[in-house]
């Protein structure tokens, strides 16, 4: 596998971080309504692992792995991974034609009905309706569609119909909004089968989440780098006392790290069934890896910065909550771990 970028990702990237540049606004504003109609109107990005059949780019999740790295590095709020990634995923493997082919026009947004970290939700099927309530969606305040997992199938329900409330949740990361789904007795429509759906929503997410994770490193390290050849302290850039160089080299070693096993993972996941051994191990091993060097790195941000990395002006303390966030969400390193011995069959350590 070819960890390399390709031509065409980088002119992906390039024409990203032109369009987020000119766009960036405040990352604690929220949803950001008007570069996701850009991503979607003017570089198609929304649809990118749509099939062209379908209106989308026909691409692959390796391509859209680029896109979750530089929304990382940007720290932009738009629901790319709930909708682009595991709603889109979700959807291609249950059968469905009509809600991605509004997601590939930017026409609808969807999103996942899962908890984005811990337990699953409670929704049961009466009469053709759904009741329950799921904890913590991520990316379902601004989607227009929601995929709800009840019973054995997958159901489409419109966000704001009748029997549907989403109520904000007060989370750690205010860029990525959490909200609680409560429906009753709410009309829906089975699109197929939950289980293969789900699996598959939830392997590609953890395998491009660590994209995102390595987008989230590398502002950090970068930031960090440029303020320590510009910080004076004791007549010196900060950046030339060795303390600081070890630190700093350290998070570069484990972000060039970071950079292939998100690679690695991104193109284990294109091309081939979500539900195999190949990329669920692969997606195990990025979030094993990449979350906690995501946490590190911007620990490392908000002390080297001094004083003005604790302040609420300076945006260090938005990445450290990003990364402590991703790095539970969809499971935590620990449980990826546990997932990789079993995937490898390995017997954990102290059992006979």
């Amino acid at each position: 596998m070819n960890l390399l970028y390709s031509q065409d990702e980088e002119s992906l990237r390039d024409s990203l971080r032109a369009l987020l540049r000119s766009r960036a606004g405040s990352p604690d504003d929220g949803f950001d309504a008007q570069v996701w109609r850009l991503l979607a109107a003017e570089l198609g990005v929304t649809g990118l692992i749509v099939p062209e059949k379908l209106g989308g780019a026909g691409a692959s999740l390796r391509e859209a792995a680029l896109v979750m790295e530089e929304l990382g590095r940007f720290l932009t709020p738009v629901p790319y991974l709930g909708c682009a990634v595991m709603a889109v995923t979700a959807l291609r493997v249950a059968g469905d034609t009509t809600v991605l082919s509004r997601i590939a026009d930017g026409s609808a947004c969807a999103a996942l009905a899962v908890p984005f970290a811990g337990p699953g939700g409670d929704v049961r099927v009466t009469g053709g309706t759904l009741t329950g309530r799921v904890a913590s969606v991520a990316d379902a305040l601004a989607a227009d569609v929601l995929l709800v997992p009840a019973g054995d199938e997958l159901y489409e329900v419109a966000a704001d119909g009748p029997g549907v409330t989403r109520t904000p949740v007060v989370s750690l990361d205010v860029t990525r909004p959490l909200v609680d789904l409560t429906l009753s007795a709410a009309p829906g429509r089975s699109i197929g089968p939950a289980q293969p759906a789900l699996g598959a929503a939830r392997t590609a997410g953890a395998a491009l989440l660590a994209s995102e994770q390595l987008g989230v490193a590398e502002w950090c390290l970068d930031s960090t780098v440029e303020y320590a050849r510009t910080r004076i302290q004791f007549g010196r850039p900060i950046g030339s006392f060795q303390a600081i160089k070890h630190r700093l080299a350290d998070v570069w070693v484990s972000v060039t790290q970071a950079r292939a096993v998100a690679r690695f993972a991104a193109g284990a996941v294109s091309g081939v069934e979500l539900d195999g051994a190949e990329p669920r191990l692969a997606a195990a091993l990025a979030q094993a890896h990449c979350g906690p060097v995501a946490v590190r790195a911007a620990e490392e941000c908000v002390q080297l910065h001094g004083g003005i990395g604790f302040t609420w002006e300076h945006p260090a303390h938005l990445y450290l909550k990003r990364a402590k966030t991703t790095s539970v969400a969809l499971g935590t390193a620990a449980a990826h771990r546990g997932e990789l011995a079993g995937l490898l069959g390995l017997t954990p350590a102290g059992t006979p």
